[in-house]
């Protein structure tokens, strides 16, 4: 695949409708998942992430054993963050083992990075959501710009709702609510305790209000 600047470090080309899938996931349960579903390319030294969907976007993995092995991962999100030229989309495993590590990883990448974090489940949850990501993008683009641009941003809007749900005493109802009042986690996070309140009572006005001040 070609790139645009020396040392592997610049944009990749990816063919419209293909994923660019870093050499070491070849042979994976992710990968099997992929294969036949959409058009899936190996290289070795990828610069910077494990999955492009295109020149300017890409996917970071987290798996389970990254998240209980530290905060390693940590530097690669940063790097995709300070590229200037790439978007990250970063899924996380959120599993039985994981799940104490999840809201420090949350925390990190969508409040300190301002990055989209997806949680799934496993490595088949996974390749269902990558192939819903591929065919977004290869979908004809309506004539009308409006639908255009709310195509464009459906995954992320997704990807902010379930971020909010994570939050403790939100959940699947409160989170829409809170999103159409506050419509990024900077607003969120900034809101005070009666703003709050009055989309979501007191209680979980409170419990939101210590989840973005708590010392991190």
């Amino acid at each position: 695949m070609e790139r645009n600047s020396p040392g592997g470090t610049g944009p990749v080309h990816v063919p419209l409708g293909h994923i660019v899938a870093n050499e070491k996931w070849r042979g994976s349960q992710l990968a099997q998942e992929l294969q036949g579903k959409v058009k899936l390319t190996f290289e070795e030294g990828l610069p910077l992430a494990d999955f492009y969907l295109s020149s300017r976007s890409c996917i970071l993995y987290v798996t389970e054993a990254d998240l209980v092995a530290g905060h390693g991962y940590r530097k690669r999100l940063v790097r995709v963050r300070n590229s200037g030229h790439l978007q990250g989309i970063v899924i996380v495993e959120k599993t039985q083992i994981s799940d104490q590590y999840f809201s420090a990883v949350q925390k990190f990448t969508v409040l300190d990075l301002g990055m989209v974090l997806l949680p799934v489940a496993n490595q088949l949850e996974a390749s269902c959501l990558i192939i819903q990501l591929v065919q977004e993008q290869t979908r004809e683009p309506s004539r009308n710009p409006f639908l255009r641009k709310k195509r464009c941003t459906l995954s992320s809007e997704l990807s902010l709702v379930q971020t909010v749900q994570q939050i403790p005493g939100v959940g699947k109802v409160k989170a829409p609510l809170l999103l159409q009042k506050f419509p990024t986690i900077q607003q969120l996070s900034n809101a005070s305790i009666q703003e709050l309140q009055e989309v979501v009572g007191h209680a979980v006005a409170q419990q939101i209000h210590t989840f973005f001040t708590q010392p991190r």
